[in-house]
């Protein structure tokens, strides 16, 4: 039976949310000021609603039901990792024509931003008010006739890897639960309205993410790890991945690539998604990509060679840098390694969007991930937004959080969702040079 959107988006954010109200266009739609930190009201706890718990039911039969013969992964309503792998057995950068066919309209009925926003932070009532973090104003040239393309880069943190993994000694095991986790990323994603959100370490994109951020106007990929770590969790949900979100309203896809990196010829455990987009205000086309890369010390020549495999592609769908490129990623890699370096010299003339905050314009920020585990406390810049500098101009940056801010037990926390701080920029293009896209 057919289960209404605002219910069903209602029940997979909280169970005992109020139904969401429809808009007439879908999207989001920018605050003309950065957003401010906002208290999040006080409520009395609401009983449950049975339509709501038949709707988040149904959503998961549906999830289900996509792959009837896929194996079972623990308890979590995701059932489609023998599904996926199969889409691992192309070649590197292949294309997928299925990723162009737009969703079914009848599942894209949108809901109000707002709307979800306050549902968030009812369920995060409890706890401390978001972080303050402010947009550093980058312009050096006139407004452009264009609105600027908004990109978020964001390590999430797997909820399996932060519960049964990752070893956060001073963050409270109260702190990661999903039901108000995911409520925290929703609203620092509602917060920022980016029109492009470029995620790593995601575990809930049926469940949680494709569900909703649809019915806000986004269209979504899912790439999963073929070896994810999270499967050797007890109760996960299924493989992490990289995701890649763009709104409908501004951009056209033209070409989606699924790429799973290659080391010194051999298949890795780590991907990609790189898509080529329009702008449907401009007509110009750029390159969207993201990747999270190898981790741990020791393995800097494996991260190496990974990026130089992604950059080949890229070549090779960006036409040769003929059509501007965006990369987002979580490298874990510092501005001092091999695989850094191999992007910062490309010929693909990249630049690294973060280092503009920096007093010299060369600088990476001092950290984008800051956790304390059992071997000690980590502190590290690993997470990049790398932009075609001959073609796209940076136009402002938002801030990092300040020490203070983080606070002595560092990341994640009740305040704050991941041990990576999210990246978020805007772009505007270039006055159009000759041989671009």
């Amino acid at each position: 039976m057919y289960q209404s959107p605002r219910r069903l988006c209602s029940a997979l954010l909280q169970r005992d949310a109020p139904g969401l109200r429809r808009l007439p266009t879908p999207g989001l739609r920018r605050q003309s000021s950065p957003p401010a930190a906002v208290p999040r009201p006080a409520a009395a706890p609401r009983p449950a609603s049975p339509l709501l718990l038949a709707a988040a039911s149904a959503a998961s039969g549906a999830v289900r039901s996509c792959s009837r013969t896929a194996c079972s992964m623990g308890n979590g309503t995701s059932r489609l990792y023998s599904a996926l792998a199969k889409t691992l057995n192309s070649s590197s950068a292949s294309q997928h024509p299925e990723y162009l066919v737009s969703p079914d309209p009848e599942h894209l009925e949108p809901i109000d931003p707002k709307e979800l926003l306050e549902e968030c932070r009812a369920v995060l009532h409890t706890r401390p008010p978001r972080f303050q973090r402010d947009f550093v104003d980058l312009r050096t040239d006139c407004p452009s006739r264009h609105p600027p393309i908004r990109v978020m880069q964001w390590n999430i943190l797997a909820q399996a890897l932060g519960e049964g993994k990752d070893n956060f000694v001073q963050c409270p095991l109260e702190a990661l639960k999903w039901e108000e986790r995911k409520c925290l990323i929703l609203e620092e994603i509602l917060a920022y309205e980016p029109d492009i959100l470029c995620l790593q370490e995601v575990d809930h994109y049926f469940d949680t993410f494709q569900p909703l951020l649809s019915r806000l106007g986004y269209q979504g990929t899912f790439f999963p790890k073929p070896w994810s770590p999270c499967l050797d969790v007890e109760h996960n949900n299924g493989p992490d991945g990289c995701a890649l979100f763009f709104l409908q309203n501004r951009f056209k896809l033209v070409s989606s690539a699924n790429i799973r990196l290659t080391a010194m010829t051999l298949k890795t455990n780590q991907v990609a998604i790189a898509q080529t987009l329009e702008c449907k205000e401009s007509g110009r086309q750029f390159c969207i990509a993201v990747t999270h890369l190898k981790a741990r010390t020791g393995w800097e020549r494996f991260r190496s060679a990974q990026g130089c495999d992604l950059l080949q592609n890229l070549q090779n769908i960006t036409q040769g840098a003929k059509i501007p490129l965006i990369v987002c990623g979580d490298f874990n890699a510092e501005p001092t390694e091999e695989v850094y370096k191999h992007f910062a010299s490309s010929s693909l003339n990249l630049n690294s969007a973060y280092k503009l905050l920096s007093a010299d314009g060369q600088s990476e920020p001092p950290y984008t991930t800051w956790k304390i585990r059992t071997s000690g406390e980590c502190r590290h810049t690993l997470d990049y937004i790398w932009y075609s500098k001959h073609a796209l101009s940076v136009r402002s940056a938002l801030d990092l959080l300040t020490e203070e801010q983080i606070g002595p037990n560092r990341l994640p926390s009740f305040n704050y969702p991941s041990d990576h701080l999210s990246l978020v920029c805007d772009f505007s293009f270039n006055e159009e040079p000759d041989g671009l896209l």
